[in-house]
């Protein structure tokens, strides 16, 4: 075992008295040490549940023989986060939880991981730091909250929450709605209960192979939630009896097998930064052309929020990510060979499972779309590309050609929304908020939902280098690299230039000609940082741009 260079043999005595110190037995230290890696706090309501989680899983190790060992990882918010100076702080988290988890686990020499993420940042860094890491490892998250229910009976979730901002703003709605959405949109714990980016990659954990079947969509307040932690603590002795690492699991098949359960679900634009700097840890490069050529031939078979009404425990009645998988090998767009997680292969997970309800996961021969949900876009404004969750798109704005409404920061832009300066038609730039720009790249989520609140989503696009939550819907274009901070093209708009968008045809123009950028090229000076200290200004200094995952070089 790993962990004998901790407890066994002469050299090894101080660091028994060490575990003898916290209370383990000889008969415990017999037995493999599995780490459980819990991102429990008491700010985020998806990780306030994760003590009973990793309670559980502990109880799965013991039962299969194994001595559990739980330690912390952080987690942010982004919901609280949102909207403030404290969103430059949610994606820099990924390399934190990574970075720390790979020393924990390596400084005490584990057996095996049991990682326990729930939110946004959670589930990428720790996939990143099993990739490193590389021991046995399995995947429990706490799970999705179950949606609200507003006074009137519809159903409702965190993305009407912040467009009822923009509609209480626009005059739509007054304080006494606004505090019933405030009431009911976040009904329990868990993660936000749409097809949010903590959910999109709580999915593709189980898409890729690193979680057993339910870990995206079983409700974080259901007991079998806690019944599938026990599982997982069962099934990571299994793993490290076999010894089948992450990096057996995930190969550049499985990448590709989550990227089209990606493309079927209509997941989080998010998605494209954390699958490549997953596949990055484990030696594969994802490219954005790739993400194309998959999105291509790979249909959108659900529309969760905010691309449309139903919610997480909508899609577990169905069947679960487990469902989506099934109807795609009818196609043969995914590869069953791989190995998962269980120790066996993804045709053998699949085996019986059918698809409970046809109205929420489309078949595959009636799907919303004949393509996926996530669209790359290029062009003179994002030569390396940009993205968008076309899923989310309404029909009229897949084409849409305006002036462009040009913001150097988050802030500027929603000011200006709330003032009523934004009128159908417009492109509203928001630049120098990219991963090195920002610093940390910050999610979009108040300006986009504004602009739906106020009844503009098909209207009016929005372009940036910064990102969008995974609540985000309408024409919103982001991760446009390289980013304004990098010197590229958006950095070079001006107020009132037209920008053509053409989202089936995958294009996004600039109408402004070569000549014009070059000139304005020459002119163009790179804004001061706007932080010079601490951990932000070392990682604007470290990352890659947005289209390759925004990765520390």
């Amino acid at each position: 075992m790993r962990s004998d260079v901790v407890k066994k043999g002469v050299p090894a005595a101080p660091n028994r008295s060490l575990l003898y110190a916290l209370g383990y037995t000889k008969e415990e230290l017999e037995r493999p040490l599995i780490g459980v890696v819990c991102s429990y706090n008491e700010i985020v309501p998806g990780h306030m549940n994760l003590d009973k989680i990793a309670e559980a899983v502990k109880a799965g190790i013991r039962a299969a023989g194994g001595t559990p060992v739980e330690f912390p990882t952080i987690a942010v918010c982004d919901g609280i986060a949102m909207g403030h100076v404290g969103m430059k702080y949610s994606l820099v988290t990924r390399d934190l939880i990574a970075d720390s988890t790979e020393a924990m686990a390596l400084a005490h020499q584990f057996d095996g991981l049991v990682m326990i993420p729930n939110c946004d940042k959670n589930v990428p860094g720790l996939l990143m730091a099993a990739a490193r890491v590389n021991v046995p490892t399995i995947f429990v998250s706490g799970g999705p909250m179950l949606a609200g229910t507003l006074n009137d009976g519809r159903r409702t979730c965190l993305s009407h929450m912040f467009e009822a901002v923009g509609a209480h703003y626009a005059g739509k709605l007054d304080d006494a709605g606004l505090e019933e959405y405030e009431e009911n949109a976040c009904p329990t714990c868990g993660s936000c209960s749409g097809m949010y980016t903590a959910n999109s990659m709580n999915c593709l954990t189980e898409a890729i192979g690193m979680a057993l079947r339910g870990n995206g969509t079983i409700p974080a307040v259901y007991s079998a939630r806690l019944r599938l932690a026990k599982h997982a603590g069962m099934k990571i002795m299994e793993l490290v009896e076999k010894d089948i690492r992450p990096r057996d699991i995930m190969t550049e098949a499985a990448f590709h097998n989550a990227e089209t359960v990606d493309m079927a679900l209509g997941c989080s634009t998010n998605t494209m930064l954390h699958l490549p700097a997953i596949a990055h840890e484990c030696g594969i490069q994802l490219s954005f052309d790739m993400a194309n050529e998959i999105s291509a031939r790979t249909p959108n078979l659900c529309h969760l929020a905010p691309a449309g009404d139903t919610y997480m425990e909508d899609l577990e009645r169905a069947g679960g990510v487990a469902a989506v998988m099934a109807e795609l090998t009818k196609a043969g767009l995914l590869d069953t060979s791989v190995l998962t997680c269980t120790g066996k292969t993804l045709a053998e997970n699949l085996e019986g499972v059918v698809n409970r309800d046809t109205n929420l996961i489309r078949p595959i021969e009636n799907p919303y779309t004949k393509t996926g949900g996530i669209a790359v876009l290029k062009g003179n404004l994002a030569p390396d590309g940009c993205v968008v969750k076309q899923s989310a798109v309404a029909p009229e704005m897949l084409v849409h050609e305006g002036p462009a409404r040009v913001f150097d920061s988050e802030d500027d832009a929603i000011a200006a929304i709330y003032a009523g300066k934004i009128v159908a038609g417009d492109v509203v730039v928001i630049r120098y908020e990219g991963p090195k720009g920002g610093p940390g790249m910050r999610e979009m989520l108040n300006p986009t939902s504004a602009i739906a609140g106020m009844g503009l989503d098909k209207d009016v696009a929005l372009i940036t280098d910064g990102r969008f939550s995974g609540a985000t819907r309408g024409a919103s274009i982001g991760h446009v690299s390289p980013e304004a901070a990098s010197g590229g093209p958006i950095g070079l708009v001006e107020e009132g230039d037209l920008i053509a968008i053409d989202i089936p045809g995958r294009s996004i123009e600039l109408k402004v000609s070569d000549e014009v950028l070059t000139a304005r090229k020459t002119k163009w000076v790179c804004p001061e940082p706007k932080i010079k200290t601490g951990y932000l200004a070392r990682y604007a200094r470290l990352v890659s741009s947005a289209d390759k995952g925004a990765i520390l070089e």
